[in-house]
Formats: structure tokens, sequence, C-alpha cells
């Protein structure tokens, strides 16, 4: 009876509890393009052999905050191979109305942002940038925003190695040493 059990157990693990969808990437993060807040494009593939966090960010949004742990984080460990990618995204609760000039100004001026932004983007649904499918199709449902400041880390490799809902804070202990591990 017990060994049926395990046994019931290990196959209920193995076939529902699988949070990375395919095995076989098709397409690498790299084969992606975004364009910033200044209109030029910004191709992933720049950052090859880096480690990358692209977080879904809003101006207007509880978790705002979180900025000053994301220019924090690029600020330490920049040098050491990160690359922070912030996507504004109006998806959620319309907390980014603004245009990219209005955005960048307010990321400048608030939080003194020097990272990589892109223009503004949906992130969910079929209308969503091609990165955001492409994460949802080879990392499955974790990797689809449920709200702003939600965060992918993509490894060297350019898959996804991880991903943050909005509750974790980039300045958290668990986030920053998981980044600082992944760039020793």
């Amino acid at each position: 009876m017990l060994y049926k059990t395990k046994l019931i157990l290990i196959i209920f693990m193995i076939f529902f509890l699988k949070t990375n969808v395919s095995a076989e990437y098709d397409k690498l993060a790299y084969d992606f393009k975004f364009t910033d807040l200044d209109g030029t494009n910004m191709n992933l593939s720049e950052f090859k052999d880096k480690i990358i966090l692209v977080v879904n960010v809003a101006s207007q949004c509880g978790f705002t905050k979180q900025y000053e742990g994301m220019q924090k984080l690029w600020e330490n460990y920049q040098k050491k191979g990160l690359i922070v990618i912030g996507v504004p995204s109006n998806d959620f609760g319309n907390q980014e109305p603004g245009s990219n000039e209005e955005i960048k100004n307010f990321c400048v001026s608030k939080f003194n942002i020097s990272f990589p932004m892109t223009e503004k983007e949906i992130v969910i649904g079929e209308k969503a940038h091609p990165f955001y499918k492409w994460a949802k199709k080879n990392f499955g449902k974790s990797s689809v925003p449920k709200w702003n400041f939600h965060k992918i880390v993509i490894g060297k490799d350019g898959k996804i190695l991880k991903t943050f809902n909005s509750f974790t804070k980039p300045s958290s202990t668990k986030f920053t040493k998981y980044i600082s591990n992944l760039l020793e």
C-alpha cells in the first residue's frame, strides 16, 4: 500500500509539477529585439553571455519603488555581467499611461534610472511582444506576468532560468543572492 502511494506521488510530481513546458527551445532570448525609449533598436543579441533580468514596469503602480532596487542591481552588478531591462507596460490597471518621453522623464527624475528601458509594450495575451510569447511557450505560465514588476531571469545561454513574481523585491536578500550566485 505504501509503495503504491509513493508511486502515485512520484508520477504526480513528474507530470503536474513541471514548470518548464518545453525542454527544446526553438529560439533563444538573443533572437529578440525591442525598441528603447529613444526609438533605437535594442537587440538582445548584444547581451550574449550575460545574465539578463527583464522586468515589466509601470510608473503608477504600488510596486514602482522597485525601480530603486533594479537600479541598485544595475549599479552593483553591471560590470560583473548583469543586464537589467525595464519593459514599460500598461497591461495592468492602466498604470503606465504615459508616452515614452514621459516614462523616461519619470524614471530619470524619480529614480535616476540608467539601465536600458524599452518603449511601452504589451506583455500578456495574443498581442504580447514576441519575447513574452516565447517566454510563455518555453517556460510556461510562471513566465507570464500577473502584474507589474514581474521578473524573468535569462541565463548566459539565452534560456530562461527562473521567474519571480511582483512581490519579490529586487533589493531582497533572496533575489540579490540569487543574482550574485549566477555571476560568480
